[in-house]
């Protein structure tokens, strides 16, 4: 579920940001190693470089390569 609301047992949570930024700041392309940042519609994580584009699945994201869209 993607809203703003309190999660029992875990606070408030804002799902405009399905990924936590702490998380962002490690994950890296598995391919390229390049940083990746959280696409316009938060559907995904776009990789700096390659420009491919990993999917976030019920707010997790999948850092496979052949899972990823091409731009």
């Amino acid at each position: 579920m993607r809203f703003t609301g309190e999660h029992p047992g875990r606070g408030i949570y804002n799902a405009a940001m399905p990924v936590s930024q702490e998380l962002l700041d490690i994950l890296v392309c598995p391919l390229d190693k390049q940083p990746v940042k959280l696409t316009e519609q938060k559907d995904g994580l776009r990789c700096s470089a390659c420009g491919r584009v990993y999917p976030i699945v019920d707010d997790i994201p999948v850092m496979l390569v052949d899972k990823a869209k091409l731009p």
